[in-house]
Order: C-alpha cells, then sequence, then structure tokens
C-alpha cells in the first residue's frame, strides 16, 4: 500500500519534510509552536526509546565479536588517533575562518541572553569516575527529554550517559568472550537481541520525514530573524566553517583513503539531515549507524563499537570548530589580540576538552567556556551566543555526526573491514525498503 512512499528515496523525503516544515513555520508564525511542535516532540521521544538498547546490544556483540577476529585495543586506539587529528584540523580550520571573516569587528553592544546560565566545568577526574555506572541500570536509563529555556526539546543524561553504557557492555562482551561456550547460549540472545533492535530501529527511523517537518517548523515559527541580525557574521562564519571542514577536510581524507567522496555523503546523508534538525548526536545515533553499515559497508561488529563511542566523544562541530571560533570572535569583540602562545592553548583546550566532556549536555558552551578561560578571555562574553545556540547547533551538530559516521569508515578502510561493494553502490534509504527487501550485510574486503 506504501511502496510508492519507501521507493522514495530517504534523504529526499525528510528533505520534503523540511521545506514543508519551514513554510509550516513561516505561515503559521508562533503558532507553528503548539501545532507543529509536539509532533517533533514525539519524534525525539521515539528516538530516545530505541537509542540506550540498540547501543547496548550493539556494543556487547561487537566486542565479543572482534575478540574473536581483530585486536579490539588496536582498533580502540585507531579510532581513537582519527577522533584526535580530525579534531586538530577542525580546530585549525575554527581559527581559520576567524581570521578571515572577522566576525567580531564592528559588532555593536551585544547583551548576555537573558537565560544564559554560567556553565560549570566538571574536573578531570570526576569526568573519569563518570565513566563507571555506579548503578548499569540506571545508566541504561540515561537518556531523557528536557526542555531548553527557548521551548525546544533535546535529549540529555538523566542518571547515566551512553559512555557508561558503552563502559558496562564493554565488560559483558570480554565475560562473554573469557567465558566462552558457557553462555553460548546468551551469545546467541544477544546477537538476536541486536538484530531485533535494528529491525525497531527501521521503524522508527520512517518517523523521520515527520519528525523533521514538526522540528523544523516549531523552530521557524518561534525563532525571529531579530535575534539573529546583531551576530549574523558569526553564524555565517560557522557555517562556512563547518562547511569547509565536511566538504574539503573529510573529502581530502577519503580520497587519500582511495574513497569516492561523493559516496559517502550519499551514504551519510540520512545521519547529517536528522543531526541537522534535532540538533543532537545522540538522536541521530541510529541513523549514524545504519547509515555507516546499511549505507557505506562498514563491518556492523566494528561500528556498533566505533559509532556510539564516536556519538559521545567525537564533536568537531561543538568540540573544535565552535569554541576556537568563538575565542577568535571574543577576543575580536573584547579588542584582545591573540598571542601565538594564546592560539595553541586555544588548540590544545578545544582538541583535549573535546573528549572530557564526552556526555555533558550543552556540551559547546562547556567547551568554548572551557577553551576561553585556558585562553584568560572573558567567561561572561559567551552569553552573547546563548540567544542564538539553537541555530548554531543545527550545523555544529551536522558536522559532529558527518565525522562521528567518516572515522569508522576511514579505520574500516585500514584495517580490511569495509565491504567496498557496499560500499561503490551507496544507497541513501535507512528505513524500510520497498517490499521489506533484505538489507545487504557488511563484510570484509
Amino acid at each position: 500500500m506504501f511502496d510508492w512512499w519507501f521507493r522514495i528515496k530517504f534523504w529526499k523525503r525528510v528533505l520534503l519534510g523540511f521545506v514543508l516544515g519551514t513554510l509550516a513555520g513561516w505561515a503559521f508564525g508562533k503558532d507553528a509552536e503548539v501545532w507543529f511542535g509536539p509532533i517533533g516532540d514525539l519524534y525525539v521521544t521515539l528516538i530516545s526509546m530505541i537509542a540506550v538498547p540498540l547501543v547496548f546490544f550493539a556494543v556487547i556483540n561487537a566486542v565479543a565479536s572482534l575478540s574473536g577476529q581483530k585486536s579490539i585495543a588496536a582498533l580502540a586506539g585507531r579510532t581513537f588517533l582519527w577522533f584526535a587529528l580530525t579534531a586538530v584540523l577542525a580546530v585549525g580550520v575554527g581559527l581559520l575562518f576567524g581570521w578571515l571573516i572577522q566576525p567580531g569587528a564592528g559588532v555593536g553592544h551585544l547583551v548576555v541572553a537573558s537565560d544564559y546560565v554560567p556553565r560549570t566545568v566538571p574536573g578531570p577526574l570526576d569526568m573519569l569516575l563518570n565513566l563507571v555506572p555506579s548503578n548499569p541500570f540506571q545508566a541504561l536509563g540515561g537518556a531523557a527529554t528536557a526542555k531548553l529555556a527557548d521551548g525546544t526539546k533535546v535529549l540529555v543524561p538523566r542518571s547515566g550517559t551512553v559512555l557508561q553504557v558503552i563502559f558496562f557492555a564493554g565488560l559483558v562482551g570480554f565475560a562473554m568472550v573469557k567465558l566462552g561456550d558457557k553462555v553460548a547460549g546468551v551469545r546467541t540472545l544477544v546477537g538476536e537481541a541486536s538484530v531485533l533492535m535494528i529491525q525497531v530501529t527501521r521503524y522508527v527511523l520512517e518517523f523521520t520525514p515527520l519528525g523533521t517537518f514538526g522540528l523544523i517548523a516549531a523552530l521557524v515559527g518561534g525563532y525571529g530573524f531579530e535575534q539573529l541580525r546583531p551576530l549574523l557574521s558569526f553564524v555565517v562564519a560557522l557555517y562556512l566553517a563547518c562547511a569547509f571542514h565536511i566538504v574539503v577536510v573529510y573529502s581530502g581524507l577519503l580520497l587519500a583513503h582511495g574513497l569516492n567522496p561523493l559516496k559517502f555523503f550519499r551514504g551519510a546523508a540520512p545521519a547529517m539531515e536528522v543531526a541537522f534538525v534535532a540538533s543532537s548526536s545522540f538522536a541521530a545515533l541510529p541513523v549514524s549507524l545504519r547509515s555507516a553499515t546499511h549505507n557505506l559497508g562498514v563491518d556492523r561488529d566494528y561500528a556498533g563499537f566505533a559509532v556510539p563511542l564516536g556519538a559521545t566523544i567525537k564533536m568537531d562541530g561543538c568540540g573544535a570548530i565552535y569554541p576556537a571560533l568563538a575565542a577568535v570572535f571574543i577576543s575580536q569583540y573584547a579588542g584582545i589580540e591573540l598571542s601565538l602562545t594564546q592560539y595553541l592553548i586555544i588548540a590544545l583546550a578545544s582538541v583535549l576538552g573535546s573528549f572530557g566532556t564526552a556526555g555533558v549536555p550543552g556540551t559547546a558552551v562547556i567547551m568554548a567556556t572551557v577553551v576561553l578561560s585556558a585562553a584568560g578571555l572573558p567567561l561572561e562574553t559567551i552569553g552573547y551566543l546563548y540567544a542564538i545556540d539553537r541555530v548554531l547547533d543545527m550545523m555544529r551538530t551536522m558536522t559532529n555526526v558527518t565525522g562521528q559516521v567518516l572515522v569508522p569508515v576511514l579505520v574500516a578502510r585500514e584495517t580490511g573491514l569495509l565491504d567496498r561493494r557496499v560500499y561503490e553502490a551507496a544507497v541513501s534509504n535507512v528505513g524500510v525498503p520497498a517490499g521489506d527487501a533484505a538489507e545487504p550485510v557488511s563484510g570484509k574486503e
């Protein structure tokens, strides 16, 4: 009955929801938040429902399977290395565009957003201790929905974080490897549960076009252009910097690995779209995982480990480009000339801080606070940017998620865990295909 709908490529359906949502928001104004906002809220809740169990079973299955074929420590080390290298490049892009566009020069007097509350930055020891859940069942219930000051509904950690889920699931996976045949039944059950959650994910993702419509309609209807006008140069600088990082830097890395960038962007498009409209790496996680395996041919076991990890600590947009650009903007606005030492401090703080603030709500604001503090810049000035944070977060998050899919592709290519046939035939559909056709199974070269 709905085969015609499923035959339309996923990205086109999401794009249609985006366009119609924009028109609805423009036509209905503030009423769009009331009429269409609940549709977007429902979509965010559905994603929240599936994300944690999907990660839990995927990581257990991944650790148990990878231990038998590849050194998971070597894979993890290679993945972390690429996380760090791409973060360094992202910081450089942020600083470059801050220097080229000069977003803080000539800006009139700005007022700190009325709803801005200074963030307390957790210490390094707190971050490390937070990796271990005191109660794994609380960690598994670690995602909740909350509303920001502007009414936007977002996903936030509750009593645990995704990193805690990954930590506990990793321990369970290693225990299964150690016990071998003694837990053969449990291993089979976990594998079947992982497949089951993938199928549930496919169903939920079919709601994405409608959820996109609701989220964008509420955003456009509730957001006035007057809020953007004073900081339009900063918005332009951020969007250009993120676009450059995605199109130029990521494409260069793909070409260096002998991979066609157009194939990558076609396969990653669904995750990028969801990230843009939902402004949450966690919300995009199920789509990112499907895009990496189903569309781009990354080995499912490796992707089940790398993509969730990336969703918590791989933040090229929020943790690298934005803090670097914000530091340059604030220095220009305040008339403070940055020294070479301060530039180096900004770069180092951005890269290290992006790993350290994993799982903390409002990562971008936390990261900017860390970088400004390290560089000796006035902390309260981050409140100038807070009023437009939702618009900034769309592009930041899309950059985050693109990197979270890119790194597993690069590592899979280097280690023989990439199915080139799937990659070269990259598709953009991650939902239920017409006729419920069987999905490709990613393997190895």
